[in-house]
């Protein structure tokens, strides 16, 4: 019996994993981008918030996958589509599903266990905006289930003393992000600008934080580019990250 439904189709991730994605639920360059800056140690316990469609979870099976992933999705469309993807790839016990509300996981996660934690999280402030007629993409762009200061809180709770919290966003949130992590426990510790190219400003940031760091001392990282001088148009690091996907991408 086929794992996919009307309207569904299998993106491959490289490694021999695959994504089932949908119209409503998919992924983006993005996506890729926070699963690359976030890969998560072997031995690491880590957690995905507001996991979509798994594309993360699913890009950290590639190669050298952490001791174990929980990917959190409130929707539950989408947690059942990942739920088959996870099965699909024989993931079962690497990858635990839980079709959940990041502000209420009490009970369902283990609070102050986590190694590490990440979000691709909606980029639109709560009510700003043009606002998606289809609820899906309401969710994944705006602010209407969660906001930034709930995202932050959330992985406070989660993460053990030292613990990772990884995010990406666009840059004129900065300022919110990095002030609502400090406002949980959460010091910024590293920031990564990226950019279309050199004659583009940045298009979003990577940041992440540590529960209970101290403050101060972060590190900006040199700028991303996503574009460059190779045949595919691509740079060199993005032709990295892509991996084995770059060849399905190109």
């Amino acid at each position: 019996m086929s794992a996919l439904k009307d309207g569904e189709h299998f993106e491959p991730l490289g490694g021999g994993i695959k994504v089932i994605v949908s119209k409503e639920n998919r992924f983006s360059t993005d996506t890729i981008l926070l699963a690359n800056f976030a890969f998560p140690k072997k031995h690491e316990n880590v957690i995905e918030l507001g996991a979509g469609c798994g594309a993360i979870s699913l890009i950290w099976c590639r190669n050298d996958p952490p001791l174990h992933i929980t990917s959190v999705e409130i929707q539950q469309a989408a947690a059942e589509m990942m739920k088959r993807s996870v099965d699909e790839n024989g993931l079962s016990e690497k990858i635990t599903v839980l079709n959940a509300d990041l502000r209420h996981l009490d009970g369902l996660a283990e609070y102050g266990s986590y190694d590490m934690a990440a979000m691709n999280p909606p980029y639109k402030i709560g009510g700003g905006g043009i606002v998606n007629p289809d609820k899906s993409k309401q969710i994944a762009r705006h602010e209407t289930e969660c906001t930034l200061d709930d995202i932050t809180s959330a992985a406070a709770k989660l993460l053990r003393f030292g613990g990772r919290f990884c995010i990406c966003q666009r840059p004129e949130r900065l300022c919110d992000v990095f002030m609502s992590m400090r406002n949980a426990g959460i010091e910024p510790k590293k920031l990564r600008m990226v950019q279309q190219r050199h004659s583009k400003a940045p298009k979003l940031f990577l940041a992440e934080g540590r529960r209970g760091g101290n403050p101060g001392g972060l590190i900006v990282m040199p700028t991303l580019f996503i574009e460059g001088d190779t045949e595919s148009g691509l740079s060199q690091e993005m032709i990295d990250i892509y991996g084995d996907y770059k060849e399905s991408y190109l």
